[in-house]
């Protein structure tokens, strides 16, 4: 059964805003550090599964296997990268990605 508006209300098609937004987003940055050569797109553009993930990005290398795949963090473990490291492509991804370090979850996905 179709479900019906309540009289009154107003529906908002989102579509071509959401695609607005999503064609406004930065593009995908590569990196290099130690050798290791990576991809990351705009925080903003991940995949809706991934947002409680990312949200600060205290579980960074969480994320990067999600995103890069295991085999890239291996190759980044075996390359020597240090917390540092994992705390500076952090930084770098949130500025390229034009999110504020410490943005919250709610205002990464909006």
């Amino acid at each position: 059964m179709p479900s019906k508006a309540i009289v009154g209300t107003e529906v908002v098609d989102l579509n071509a805003l959401a695609q607005q937004r999503r064609d406004a987003l930065p593009k995908a940055t590569t990196y290099e550090l130690s050798g290791v050569e990576f991809t990351l797109p705009p925080i903003k553009a991940l995949p809706f599964e991934l947002q409680e993930r990312v949200g600060d990005l205290d579980n960074t290398v969480g994320v990067l296997k999600d995103i890069l795949g295991a085999d890239k963090v291996r190759e980044m473990y075996a390359a020597g990268f240090t917390f540092g490291d994992l705390e500076l492509i952090a930084q770098e991804w949130q500025k390229r990605s034009g999110v504020e370090p410490g943005e919250s979850q709610a205002s990464a996905a909006s």
